[in-house]
Parts: structure tokens; C-alpha cells; sequence
């Protein structure tokens, strides 16, 4: 019997994007074709066009499909008329690609990274240990390796070593962070897994403590120290960090940056951490970008921890931020990938693709509905409330409830829709993607709902449509006697 010959399907990418296709594609095996892979000399597949395709391809014998990035502009019947090989659009985005081929699409491994997280609670000496301890609960929810204990300056910690051992107890791994010596002192004789931080001049701390030590420069910006520190610290053969300081935005942040990089360079095989909390507390803009940037860098440096806070009400996520980044920064770079397609946890105010109808497609939709619930979508073009009885489209969600005659003796239902009214209007507003019923996604900025509570969001909702069911049966009952009333009177 002869064998069947597999079609043979030429990928077209860029350099990019090529690694990534390399590792979907083998993912997918075995496959019901063969296939080559070629970029045709772009960054970006997104930026191919149909004229280079045409200008660029060549060597064409044996294929039998090629398939170009979702993005290519141009005219692709022209190009297969050209080359005599069928071209054809693939996915837009190149993790949809298995769905391409009718594979179920395997979701990004995101389960791994390489930078640990030390979330630090700063006011430690102000705050009673049960307080503490609901805090640690909380980092290490939020992804938390290690609890980094705050001491402050001239500020007396009695409970010092009561807090380590507490910690501990509970199952946490403790860092001390001060500028005391003797807090130092002190956190590692209780038993404190790392200490923050030593200088060449206290590094004695460590003869008497088993504690990990961070080695930061003697005065700021003096690397030279931090150097003469790691020297000798190595020659202990012990484990240990160096932190070079991360300083804010207009008070040095680029060079230290610079030194950050030529730490890494000049001691390849060290831990080094970044404390973040320079940037993300001093910087009035949403934490979510602040750590995707910062995390590229400390992934492109192969940093090894970093130090977090959540002191301003506008960094208050930002531990579960930092967990989200560090993942998907290392996904990306474990793929030789950019960081995008992987994970929306980032994507707090906006989102990728925020509205997948245009309001023509709606209307279809609308065209088929026959019974008098409204439905609730939100295109590029407004808000789109529509029924068996017609088709509204607003921007702001008091022009149109007087359009929505259904509402005006149905409070149930009118809270409802105010509800859902609101959020659409919020995802117009924004661009992001809205679903009636469901939540809007704001990423790590807010906490993932456990399985419980979105089952009481759902029964919740069930209450509502019955409450709702119940109003109508009522006033439908009420017509009906009404009705019948009116009909009695008129025969007497």
C-alpha cells in the first residue's frame, strides 16, 4: 500500500517570533503535515506585507501551503497567483496557532521563574505579630518567597526576635531589614534566614550569625566597597546577595541601572537583588507597567530576588504584580520570545483585543434575538442594548435607560441593568472587554476571586433573574385580573 504524502506547509515569521513558532510547532507533534520555517528578513512578522512576500520568496519546490502571520498587510490572492503556491493568513496572535489546525491550543507555561520575591512589612516595630502575621498571609498569597521584617530608624522593636520566631512558626522563611547593627545583630541570633543589609564595615556580623547576608555599597554609589565586600565575603564560601541600589526616577535611576547591569557583567555568578520600591513608590503611574519594565531589565540581567513594598495605597498590589511579571518575563526569555500573548495579569486598565464585535456583527447578533430580555455588548462605537423590540446604541448609560421601556416598573430589573450598564461603560471608557454577568478582569490589580466566591456571585445573579422572573409573573397575574375585572363590570 502506498503511503499518503503529507502536505507540505511553509511558515513564513519574523526573527522574533521565529523561536516561538519553532516550540509551538514541535509542541504540536505529530502532525498531519510537514512544515519548514523561514524569515524572510523582518524584526516583526507583524510588519511583513504581501509585496515583500512576493519580492523576497523564492525556492518554492515541494511546497504545497504557505502560511503567513495574522498581520501581514496586503493582498495575499495576488502573492499566491505569483508564487503558485496558496498563501494563506494564520493566527494573529502565534499562541492561537494550534486552534489554527483544530488542536486544542495549550495555555502558556507560566508555573515557573527564577527571581524570588521579599515582600517587606515596614513598619514592623509598630505593629503587633498577629497584625504581622495577617500581613505575611497575604504576601505569600500574593507570591511571596520571603517576609522581610522592617525595622526603622531611633524606633525601639522589643518584639524583635518574638516576630522572627513567630514567622517561622507559621512557615515562613524571615529576612531582617535594617540599618541597625544591633537589629541586625539581634534578627540574626533569633534565627532570621537573610539579613538586610551589610556593609564592608559591619560584614563582622556575619561571623556571629548564620544568616544569608544583602551586601549594599558602604555609602551610596560606592561600588568600589561593594566589591572589596564580595571579595571577602566569597572567600568565606557562604551564599550571599549584593544589591547595587535602585534609585528613583531624576535621582539617579539610569545610572543605577548601569550599575546593576555592570555588577551582573563583572561577577557573572553571584545572587544579586533589586529593592523596586524606589520606583514603583515613588512614581505616580500604575505599578502594573512599572513592574512588566522592571522586570524585563531584571530578566535580562538574570537578577535573582527582588525586594518589594506596598506602602502607598497605589502600590497596593504590587507584590502580586511582581509575581505575575517575574513569571512571564521568564516564559518569554525560557522561549526567546517577546512578553506578550502570555498572561493579561498586566493588562490592569486595558486590554489586548477589548471589543471582538464591531457593531455591524452586533447587529447580526441582534437579528436573531426574539424574546424581550436585553442583551448588553460594547463595541469601539458605544454600548449596544438590544431586545425584540429594538436596538440602542449610547455612550453613557443615563442617555440610554429612557430608551429602555421594559425597566421603568421593574426595579429588580433596573438595578440589574444599572449594574451591568456601568461596567460596559467603564469598559467603553477604558478599552476593556466586557461579557454581561461577568466581572470585569482588572488583572493583578484586584484579587482573583477563589471558586467560592464566584459561585455566590453566580447564585447571586440566579436570585436576581428569579426576582426578576417573580415581578413579571406578578404583574402579568395583575393585568390579568384587571383585565377581568374590567370585563365583569362591562357585562353587568
Amino acid at each position: 500500500m502506498q503511503a499518503t504524502i503529507k502536505e507540505h506547509i511553509l511558515f513564513l515569521t519574523g526573527k522574533l517570533a521565529q523561536q516561538r513558532l519553532e516550540n509551538i510547532l514541535r509542541e504540536m507533534a505529530p502532525t498531519e503535515f510537514t512544515y519548514e520555517i523561514r524569515n524572510i528578513g523582518v524584526s516583526v512578522a507583524a510588519l511583513m506585507t504581501a509585496q515583500m512576500i512576493n519580492r523576497r520568496l523564492s525556492d518554492l519546490d515541494g511546497v504545497d501551503k504557505i502560511i503567513v502571520p495574522g498581520l501581514c498587510r496586503g493582498d495575499l490572492s495576488v502573492s499566491s497567483s505569483k508564487l503558485g503556491v496558496e498563501c494563506i493568513r494564520g493566527t494573529i496572535d502565534i499562541k492561537d496557532l494550534p486552534g489554527f489546525f483544530g488542536r486544542d491550543c495549550k495555555p502558556p507555561d507560566l508555573s515557573q521563574y527564577d527571581v524570588d520575591i521579599f515582600a517587606e512589612i515596614v513598619d514592623a516595630p509598630m505593629v503587633g505579630i498577629d497584625n504581622i502575621l495577617e500581613r505575611a498571609e497575604k504576601y505569600a498569597r500574593d507570591g511571596a518567597n520571603v517576609i522581610d521584617i522592617g525595622c526603622l530608624p531611633d524606633t525601639p522593636f522589643p518584639h524583635l526576635e518574638e516576630t522572627v520566631h513567630a514567622l517561622h512558626d507559621a512557615g515562613f522563611k524571615v529576612s531582617v531589614d535594617s540599618l541597625e547593627e544591633d537589629d541586625l545583630l539581634r534578627g540574626g541570633r533569633a534565627g532570621a534566614d537573610y539579613l538586610l543589609s551589610l556593609k564592608e564595615s559591619s560584614l563582622w556580623i556575619a561571623d556571629e550569625v548564620d544568616s544569608i547576608p544583602v551586601l549594599i555599597p558602604e555609602t551610596h554609589g560606592d561600588m568600589p566597597s561593594l566589591y572589596r565586600a564580595i571579595e571577602q565575603f566569597a572567600k568565606k564560601n557562604r551564599p550571599f546577595f549584593a544589591d547595587a541600589i535602585l534609585d528613583p526616577i531624576h535621582f539617579g535611576f539610569t545610572e543605577s541601572i548601569i550599575r546593576y547591569h555592570e555588577l551582573r557583567q563583572n561577577c557573572p555568578d553571584i545572587k544579586v537583588m533589586m529593592g523596586i520600591g524606589n520606583l514603583t513608590e515613588l512614581t505616580e503611574a500604575d505599578t502594573t507597567g512599572i513592574n512588566a519594565i522592571l522586570f524585563g531589565l531584571i530578566s535580562e540581567m538574570h537578577l535573582n530576588a527582588v525586594l518589594a513594598t506596598e506602602v502607598s495605597p497605589h502600590c497596593s498590589s504590587a507584590v502580586r504584580e511582581a509575581d505575575k511579571a517575574r513569571r512571564m518575563m521568564y516564559a518569554a526569555r525560557r522561549d526567546s520570545s517577546l512578553p506578550k500573548g502570555l498572561d493579561s495579569s498586566l493588562l490592569g486598565m486595558h486590554a489586548r483585543k477589548p471589543f471582538p464585535y464591531d457593531i455591524d456583527e452586533i447587529k447580526e447578533i441582534y437579528q436573531q434575538v426574539k424574546d424581550p430580555s436585553y442583551r448588553i455588548q460594547v463595541s469601539k462605537e458605544g454600548i449596544h442594548v438590544y431586545n425584540r423590540h429594538g436596538f440602542n446604541t449610547e455612550t453613557n448609560p443615563f442617555e440610554m435607560f429612557p430608551k429602555l421601556s421594559l425597566l421603568q416598573e421593574d426595579a429588580p430589573h433596573a438595578f440589574y441593568m444599572g449594574v451591568e450598564l456601568s461596567k460596559a461603560q467603564i469598559a467603553w471608557q477604558l478599552g476593556k472587554h466586557y461579557m454581561q454577568d461577568e466581572e470585569l478582569d482588572w488583572g493583578a490589580c484586584v484579587d482573583t476571586k477563589t471558586e467560592e466566591q464566584r459561585d455566590q456571585d453566580s447564585r447571586a445573579a440566579h436570585t436576581m433573574k428569579e426576582l426578576r422572573k417573580e415581578t413579571s409573573d406578578y404583574k402579568q397575574e395583575g393585568t390579568t385580573l384587571k383585565a377581568s375585572r374590567t370585563k365583569k363590570k362591562i357585562n353587568k
